[in-house]
């Protein structure tokens, strides 16, 4: 269904360990040690400059994503863009900050108000898989500065590319070297196996993480220090993530011989931690028809009215159950 359940690599743990006398309250900022581990990933994986590059932990991903738009002081009148096909906490997040949704992959639907303050991007896309070219989200960011809004995008997928390479909203074909309006958000959860640990960050504009940071010292939204300690590490050792990613690859080429070759078609699915499966039937039909042989899937609907006829189906099951999982599928 979507939980790592792989170990959390020694290093990590080790970290976490030596940094468990922790009487005094953490940074909510981030030890320098964090910050600068942060901003050097990013580098890296995204294929940012660190110069001019805000920087900000967060406790996990899901967090930020729920209080974003409260965060940033958007309310009632206010619209929040997101995918029309999406992590559900999108929408709920504008919910809670009282502010309207629209749900589109097109910006042109939105028309000329200039009510919006936030659009959500989401690539590798949760449920779909689905990369976005650099120039989409070109055009998206351009389409925001125009508007004063600001482009949130949700890359906890990012390390996991399989037949797409996946960018970042922060490369310079994507910001055009600038920050401004723009903010990248990680996790730890999968690259690490750190679902447990909370762990996860934010970059992007500077004066956008300033004002984050000043709301969040006074909402108590600190993430521990050992977990900050654990980061370090966690962002440090590249080799616990390639052994993490070959772990996944191996497992979705099972399951994706298994799923079609029991008559599913899978759409996108180019990256990411899931299969986007169809049978051409409502998702509760193929639900019920998978549950029958004891395997557990995600429906469509839960990301979306337009996605009623797909299910979604996780990587991150043992090896043992994914071989299971084809075993069954082979029998039925």
């Amino acid at each position: 269904m979507g939980t790592p359940v792989d170990p959390v690599p020694e290093v990590i743990r080790q970290a976490l360990a030596d940094a468990s006398d922790a009487p005094g309250y953490p940074l909510t900022a981030g030890t320098p040690a964090l910050r600068a581990a942060i901003a050097a990933w990013v580098s890296r994986a995204c294929g940012a400059g660190v110069d001019g590059l805000g920087v900000l932990p967060t406790i996990g991903s899901k967090e930020l994503v729920a209080w974003l738009p409260t965060l940033l002081g958007i309310g009632p009148g206010d619209v929040v863009v997101v995918p029309s096909i999406a992590y559900p906490t999108y929408e709920d997040g504008a919910r809670l900050a009282g502010a309207t949704v629209v749900r589109t992959d097109s910006l042109t639907s939105v028309g000329p108000t200039s009510r919006v303050r936030l659009v959500w991007v989401n690539s590798p896309g949760n449920p779909t898989g689905r990369v976005l070219p650099a120039a989409h989200l070109r055009k998206v960011v351009d389409w925001a500065r125009e508007r004063g809004a600001v482009v949130a995008s949700d890359e906890c997928y990012l390390p996991l590319g399989w037949s797409a390479e996946p960018v970042s909203v922060l490369s310079p074909q994507v910001s055009g070297g600038s920050y401004d309006g723009v903010l990248a958000l990680h996790s730890l959860s999968k690259r690490s196996n750190l679902a447990g640990y909370r762990a996860g960050f934010v970059a992007g504009d500077p004066a956008l993480v300033a004002e984050l940071l000043k709301v969040r010292k006074h909402a108590g939204m600190i993430v521990p220090a050992p977990v900050q300690a654990a980061m370090v590490a966690a962002l440090q050792d590249e080799r616990h993530a390639d052994e993490q990613r070959e772990r996944y690859r191996a497992r979705r080429e099972v399951l994706t011989a298994a799923f079609t070759g029991a008559g599913f078609t899978v759409e996108h699915s180019e990256a990411g931690l899931y299969l986007w499966l169809t049978r051409g039937e409502d998702c509760w039909q193929t639900v019920d028809w998978l549950a029958r042989r004891g395997i557990l899937v995600a429906a469509g609907v839960f990301y979306g009215p337009s996605a009623g006829q797909y299910v979604r189906v996780a990587l991150t099951e043992t090896d043992e159950h994914v071989a299971a999982v084809a075993g069954r599928l082979a029998d039925a």
